[in-house]
């Protein structure tokens, strides 16, 4: 397979949803913190020479009212309910929310590179179906996996070595620690990612809504 152009910007997401992909779920959250390759490349570190947050001026963390009520497991590491985003007066997903995601990353540089855990296997194929319009415009690379992945037969860069835990907060804060994850071995993932990224065009819709339909923007 040929490589593609090399990511410009990297845009760490995450989603929280209703449930688990067997229960055909709905997007409640959405976080995305794009970097660009330049603060990757050239992290800024404490005293202690530690990677510190870089300045990440564009963030965007969208809550919606999903149509179809969260799973009490999904409730639960969540923290979001169909009655407090209701309470909160968030409106459900409409093609507001589909474009908002689109114009935010257009203000990028591309070409564009999705980092998410655990991406191909929810993230991106939920997007795929929540945001069509996204994956069918979508240019560069498209979505990288993550090397740290946990899993059967699979290891990270440091073979053994647990991901530090998800900081409070839904999908910002889980954002904000795999991109400090990513800092710590900044180098040698940039390179892993300039290899491994995969087109769009690979990723399949987590289902079909039951009426046959996508939301357009």
């Amino acid at each position: 397979m040929s490589k593609g152009p090399r990511a410009e910007t990297f845009v760490f997401l995450d989603l929280e949803a209703t449930g688990l992909p067997s229960v055909d779920p709905k997007i409640a959250e959405i976080s995305l913190f794009p970097v660009h390759r330049s603060s990757l490349e050239n992290p800024e570190c404490d005293e202690s020479d530690a990677p510190v947050l870089p300045q990440v001026p564009d963030k965007l963390t969208l809550c919606t009212s999903p149509e179809c009520p969260f799973t009490a497991k999904a409730s639960e590491i969540t923290g979001l309910s169909s009655e407090g985003l209701a309470r909160c007066q968030k409106p459900g997903f409409d093609g507001a929310v589909v474009r908002t995601p689109q114009a935010f990353l257009s203000r990028q540089e591309g070409p564009l590179c999705l980092m998410a855990h655990n991406g191909f296997d929810y993230d991106f194929p939920l997007l795929c179906t929540e945001l069509p319009g996204y994956a069918a415009g979508a240019a560069g690379p498209g979505p990288c996996p993550q090397p740290w992945h946990p899993g059967p037969g699979r290891q990270g860069l440091q073979p053994g070595q647990p991901l530090p835990p998800l900081l409070p907060g839904g999908a910002e804060g889980h954002v904000h620690t795999r991109l400090m994850v990513f800092l710590h071995r900044a180098a040698e993932l940039l390179a892993w990612a300039d290899e491994h990224a995969l087109s769009w065009a690979r990723v399949e819709p987590m289902y079909v809504p039951p009426d046959g339909l996508s939301l357009k923007a």
